[in-house]
């Protein structure tokens, strides 16, 4: 499987995946801690994919989204932004409105 195809598997297989710096738990830049705080605070159920693994998966996300910087958020097979998108939307109350359109169910705790 190219990366590519793994990327897209897991883009289109989850309602909510974040590639960033680190995992969940242990996030490895103020960015990507920035989006699980955001995310762990609105309840939003994700999949945490750590980029710093595998130089291919790294450089490979950027070609996906042609995004040049890592996090990214995809929501339901689309291309959400990075930090800076996520914090302006969650700071100007866009978020959960979005969630719930895309009918992404917003719990209690994020997954790993």
């Amino acid at each position: 499987m190219s990366i590519h195809e793994f990327i897209d598997r897991e883009v289109k297989g989850n309602d909510v995946v974040v590639f960033m710096k680190g995992t969940p738990q242990f996030p490895q830049c103020g960015f990507s801690g920035q989006v699980v705080q955001i995310l762990d605070h609105l309840g939003v159920a994700y999949k945490g994919i750590n980029v710093l693994e595998s130089d291919e998966l790294r450089t490979g996300i950027k070609a996906y989204a042609n995004w040049p910087t890592i996090p990214q958020i995809y929501v339901k097979g689309e291309f959400l932004g990075g930090c800076d998108i996520v914090r302006e939307m969650f700071q100007a109350g866009e978020l959960v409105p979005l969630f719930e359109e895309k009918g992404v169910p917003l719990h209690d705790r994020a997954i790993g």
